[in-house]
Order: structure tokens, then C-alpha cells, then sequence
């Protein structure tokens, strides 16, 4: 993914500096830095990575939160975001397609029940994914409330291991920064990773006439050991569907 890592903030490493001409110095890396370059060099020697990618029309998804974020504000204490939208839209998509949800364990395939998505959260020492836990069940006000309080525990640096523990699925949010397109790598043990990029507006082709509309760029990278190309676009698919009409998940369609 996006330089995530698994491990939690650590305690500040005295830093050795040394010059070596002018406009150059060397720092050694953190005990986190290079952690995180060790699980992402694996995940690539490790997993038969593929990255298929779409793009969603976020006009509705845009409209229900503008419509309802002040009375959502008001009513659970938190803000109403996109997040809470594809963290469900991705339940949905993993329930359909759940070997997007597996993994590869020797030679046999491990299926999880559960839905637990792991979400990157930037931190003063580095990106850690903390685990947002059965998010099948969960309402889209559960989830607001479970990622506001894990990115406050994430900046304090009191997030514990398992916190970060035992996630299914990972979302990597480049568009916070203003990313417009790229391809997530896989978070190991896990078999997926979906990338959401920034919202962007862009004339498209609707009906024959060309509209300008808030256009989102995703990606989805997947181990093709073990899923194949139809389960993963079949799965951005759905996501996709559902973020564009979030009343297929009311109607259960």
C-alpha cells in the first residue's frame, strides 16, 4: 500500500547526522522506516500482484453527506464522511465475492466470516493501519465513530498491536493528499488492497451529452495467486455501484 506498516508509533530514535558535501546529509533510518521497507519488499517478492481500477461518479455520495452532515454531526458526534460509504460498500463487495476476503495459508484457502478492514492513518512517525472490526455489522455512524477514534489514538501514539491486529482487507486513502491516480500494494497476510484516490471534477459521457461531474479514480491490487480477474473487477464493480447509489444497500439489490 501507500507505505503502510503494521507497527505502531515508537519511541523517537536519537538521530546520527552526518555531512557529505554541500547539499546532502545522512540520517539513519528508524527501527519503523525500516520495518516498513522490509514488509513492503516482501509483500512484492511474496504476492502475484495484479491492480485492476475503475472510477466512481461521487455526485450522490457528495449530495448525502452535504444533505445530511449537519443533522449526522448533531446526532452522533462525529462528521460524515466517505469513508463510512466504502468501508460498507466494501462489506457488501466482499460478502459477494468472499474469496477477495481469503487467503492463502501452505495449500489451503482460509475464508473469513468477518470483514475487517484495516485503514491508513497518516501519523507524525509514518502511515499505521489500525483494524475497524466487523464492519458487516456496523452502521455507517459506527464506523465515522470508530475511525475518528482510532486516528486520535494513531496521532497520540497510543495505539496497542492489536489495534493493528488481524485485519482482512486494507482501504489506503492517497486522495487526502491530493493523489490522483495509483496502484496500493498488498498488505500482508492479507489478499486485497483498495486505494481511493482525490475527487476531482472532469467532463464524462452521460446519456450521449457530456457533463462535468466529481470523478474519483480507485484501484484495487490483489494476489492473482489466488483471486482471479473476474472476482476482482466483479468486486470494484459492486463497490463502485453501491458508492454511486448507496440505495442498492437499503434494498438489499
Amino acid at each position: 500500500m501507500f507505505g503502510c506498516s503494521m507497527f505502531g508509533p515508537e519511541t523517537p530514535l536519537r538521530v546520527e547526522t552526518q555531512s557529505h558535501g554541500v547539499g546532502e546529509r545522512r540520517e539513519k533510518m528508524s527501527r519503523m522506516r525500516l520495518r516498513i521497507a522490509e514488509r513492503l519488499k516482501g509483500s512484492q517478492n511474496t504476492y502475484a500482484m495484479l491492480t485492476t481500477f475503475n472510477e466512481i461518479d461521487m455526485s450522490n455520495a457528495k449530495q448525502l453527506r452535504d444533505q445530511y452532515k449537519d443533522p449526522f454531526l448533531k446526532k452522533h458526534g462525529v462528521k460524515l464522511g466517505f469513508m463510512s460509504a466504502f468501508a460498507k460498500a466494501i462489506a457488501v463487495a466482499l460478502q459477494d465475492q468472499p474469496i477477495v476476503n481469503a487467503v492463502i495459508d501452505g495449500q489451503h484457502i482460509v475464508y473469513r466470516d468477518n470483514v475487517d478492514i484495516s485503514v491508513a492513518v497518516a501519523t507524525p512517525k509514518g502511515l499505521v493501519v489500525p483494524v475497524i472490526r466487523n464492519v458487516q455489522n456496523m452502521s455507517y455512524a459506527d464506523v465515522e465513530k470508530t475511525i475518528n477514534s482510532l486516528g486520535v489514538k494513531a496521532r497520540d501514539g497510543a495505539l496497542a498491536l492489536e489495534d493493528m491486529d488481524g485485519g482482512t482487507f486494507t482501504i489506503s486513502n492517497g486522495g487526502v493528499f491530493g493523489s490522483l491516480f495509483g496502484t496500493p500494494i498488498i498488505n500482508p497476510p492479507q489478499s486485497a488492497i483498495l486505494g481511493m484516490h482525490g475527487i476531482f471534477d472532469r467532463p464524462v459521457a452521460i446519456n450521449g451529452e457530456v457533463k462535468i461531474r466529481p470523478m474519483m479514480y480507485v484501484a484495487l491490487t490483489y494476489d492473482h495467486r489466488l483471486i482471479d480477474g473476474r472476482e476482482a473487477v466483479t468486486f470494484l464493480r459492486r463497490v463502485k455501484n453501491f458508492i454511486e447509489d448507496p440505495r442498492i444497500f437499503f434494498l438489499d439489490i
